[in-house]
């Protein structure tokens, strides 16, 4: 189920929060596992075990852990069985073929791939969730949770379950033992905006400069369809400045939408954007961009490596494997390695001398930084149905001539201007001026939730992007 159909904003979602506002408080944790259940098994019911699987696994560990606290080695096997448990059903299902395709590759060998395993939604991210809990309550961080009806419905919330943002059970846990006055008007308020303005971001501004970068790429369908082969220079330069506004307001959308929907059920979220493409460096950059898994990696990887405690070569390498693990946990494939090593190399050259000239300059790190964004989100695209990553380069990075791409500005002109004023600043002000005046805050939201479903009911269902990782 995706959060920006009819079926959803109509149906599910009215529902689910009739029933949980309606319950007592007590039961409100089983309404929202109940429902957050339907919503995961709506198309996924046959993988629910898997789900399943990684809540009892975890579950089970942080009662382990806790039990024998004063035991190290039974307290640390129980860690072990948490991270070999969760790493080893996302290893299975997300990279089995990947390594079966390599080896193929390089012995001559002929293992056939297991057509069979299908991802399941959300694996990457409620792997991370649940990872982080069994993680904490080894720390001592957090008490283990001994429901295991609240504990579910902790990793199966809804609003974050399939994309994000990587929520950590210390953000949640109380509030998820808040049984009475959990839900506030100011909170159901502010999470309402949140989701509209969230929604519009998809329906309006991702899913309409998407149809600029499926007409380059040829897979829109359409007369306007023309081929990377077929494509100018200029013209898939712009196809790329295309896909990375789609992806940061289709992702950010996302996001927006469920801190909303956390908000509604009376939860507070981690923010996981802020304005990205207004960054001064890659390093200003990655603080910016899905900041929930950048938190993750610092707080999971880079720190219990040593961070920067250790000498500037042990930081290094501690990067190079945050990043390289970066990289594959977005998918089974080489280019996003290489996305991943892109970006690695980028801030190590930014920690090694770039940055204190990054600082003292004022438009031309702006100008840098997007250029990288840019190319950065070419390698990570190169492995879209219709998309060849060497076609892709050798086109933006080698002149020839194609179709034009005065025709697509023509076009898309307006949508693209909107689209990047939407990436400053300014939307933050003027989120802030709608605050203060509540009249003109509604009547906002209701000409923008009009218009996107106006939009809609006219358009075919669009997947968000992270869905698939």
């Amino acid at each position: 189920m995706v959060f920006s159909t009819i079926l959803f904003v109509f149906r599910f979602l009215p529902i689910t929060l009739a029933l949980y506002y309606l319950a007592p408080g007590k039961w409100k944790n089983t309404v929202l596992f109940l429902c957050s259940l339907v919503f995961y098994s709506w198309g996924e019911v046959r993988l629910f075990p898997v789900m399943a699987a990684a809540i009892l696994i975890n579950y089970t560990a942080g009662l382990g852990i806790e039990k024998f606290a004063a035991k190290p080695k039974l307290k640390k096997a129980f860690l072990i069985y948490s991270i070999v448990g969760s790493l080893g059903m996302l290893g299975f299902f997300k990279y089995t073929n990947f390594f079966i395709q390599n080896i193929d590759a390089l012995t001559g060998a002929s293992i056939s791939t297991l057509d069979w395993i299908v991802l399941p939604l959300g694996i990457s991210f409620y792997t991370f969730q649940t990872m982080s809990y069994s993680i904490d309550v080894y720390r001592g961080d957090v008490k283990a949770e001994r429901n295991l009806i609240d504990f579910g419905a902790y990793v199966v919330m809804f609003p974050q379950l399939i994309a994000g943002p990587i929520v950590k059970y210390r953000d949640v846990s109380d509030r998820l033992h808040v049984y009475h006055q959990r839900v506030t008007l100011d909170r159901v308020d502010e999470g309402i905006s949140l989701f509209i303005f969230g929604l519009a971001k998809k329906v309006l501004l991702a899913d309409g400069i998407s149809k600029l970068w499926y007409d380059i790429v040829g897979q829109s369908g359409g007369d306007a369809a023309i081929g990377l082969s077929n494509a100018s220079t200029p013209l898939v330069w712009l196809g790329i400045l295309a896909y990375s506004l789609q992806i940061y307001f289709d992702f950010s959308g996302y996001s927006m939408m469920g801190i909303g929907m956390g908000k509604m059920l009376g939860f507070d979220f981690p923010d996981n954007f802020n304005l990205p493409y207004i960054s001064r460096s890659i390093t200003e950059f990655w603080r910016r961009w899905h900041m929930t898994l950048s938190s993750w990696f610092r707080e999971y990887v880079y720190i219990p490596l040593g961070g920067n405690r250790l000498g500037i070569r042990r930081q290094l390498f501690n990067i190079a494997i945050v990043w390289f693990l970066t990289g594959f946990w977005h998918g089974a494939n080489w280019n996003f390695i290489f996305w991943g090593v892109y970006y690695c190399i980028l801030l190590m050259i930014e920690k090694l001398w770039l940055l204190p000239h990054l600082k003292k300059g004022r438009v031309w790190p702006h100008i840098y930084t997007m250029v990288l964004v840019v190319i950065g989100w070419a390698l990570f695209v190169g492995s879209d149905y219709g998309v060849s990553l060497g076609l892709l380069l050798q086109k933006m990075f080698v002149p020839s001539g194609g179709a034009s791409a005065l025709y697509y500005l023509r076009n898309y002109g307006v949508l693209l201007a909107v689209s990047i004023l939407a990436c400053t600043p300014v939307t933050t002000k003027i989120y802030a001026f709608l605050k203060r005046h509540v009249a003109v805050r509604g009547l906002v939201l209701a000409v923008v939730f009009l218009i996107t479903v106006a939009y809609m009911v006219d358009a075919t269902n669009s997947p968000f992007l992270y869905f698939r990782f």
